[in-house]
């Protein structure tokens, strides 16, 4: 995408952090530290790979190193910025430069919090918490009622009619993740990346049996909602 925000970009937000640092070590420690707290994170070296993954979904958090390749840190805030899906979300720079210049300069540049390196993954994870909780809004429940389905992700609740089914936790983030983007495709790597939170490690069939297995747990009406559009991936819609 050449660092430009796309058009078909999804104003909804799944539950996830992206971490946008060319380090490979400091990156798979970030990521792993927040997933290890509960908290789902998905890395990116380049920030092309950072645009191709919005265009699937928003991430709740972003998590930006300024020194990138392509184009730097700061030139990704700026366009995140501009744009009026991304102008309020929430972004902490990460950056080995400690001078108070640059962090003025990535304040002004519109960044929620910014943190120099070297940094504790202790503290990392505070500021991120702390962040989320402000942004969080007035803590209204999300809801998604589609035909006789209900979902509300924050309750990990899910219903067909009156009737309360159980999901494991990939079965539900999967549900979360198709009816929060009601009607668009997902390709399996897409599910992959958004849902396990990396790419090309396991095998794509994992998200076939997981889709079935969904199916069955929802029922023939329900489980009817999640469509196979031959060729491409799944999608949840009411439509034919």
């Amino acid at each position: 995408m050449g660092g430009i925000l796309p058009d078909g970009y999804v104003q909804r937000r799944h539950t996830i952090i992206y971490v946008v640092e060319d380090d490979a070590t400091i990156r798979e420690l970030i990521v792993y530290s927040l997933n290890s707290q509960g908290l789902e994170a998905v890395g990116f070296e380049k920030p092309s790979e950072f645009w191709d993954a919005c265009r699937s979904i928003n991430p709740q958090l972003v998590l930006l190193d300024i020194m990138l390749p392509e184009e730097d840190g700061l030139q990704v805030l700026n366009k995140l910025r501009s744009a009026a899906a991304t102008r309020r979300l929430p972004i902490i720079m990460l950056t080995a430069k400690g001078s108070e210049f640059d962090k003025v300069m990535g304040l002004d540049a519109g960044a929620d919090d910014y943190i120099p390196k070297p940094f504790g993954m202790m503290e990392l994870i505070a500021r991120v918490k702390a962040l989320l909780r402000r942004t969080e809004g007035t803590g209204t429940l999300r809801e998604y009622r589609l035909g006789s389905l209900y979902v509300c992700p924050e309750q990990h609740v899910t219903k067909v009619g009156e009737e309360e089914i159980a999901l494991t936790l990939k079965e539900f983030e999967l549900l979360c993740l198709l009816i929060d983007n009601e009607d668009r495709v997902f390709s399996r790597d897409q599910l992959l990346n958004c849902v396990w939170g990396y790419r090309y490690t396991i095998e794509t069939r994992t998200v076939d049996m997981h889709v079935k297995t969904l199916r069955q747990k929802l029922g023939p009406v329900a489980g009817g909602y999640i469509k196979t559009v031959r060729g491409v991936g799944y999608k949840i819609s009411l439509k034919e």
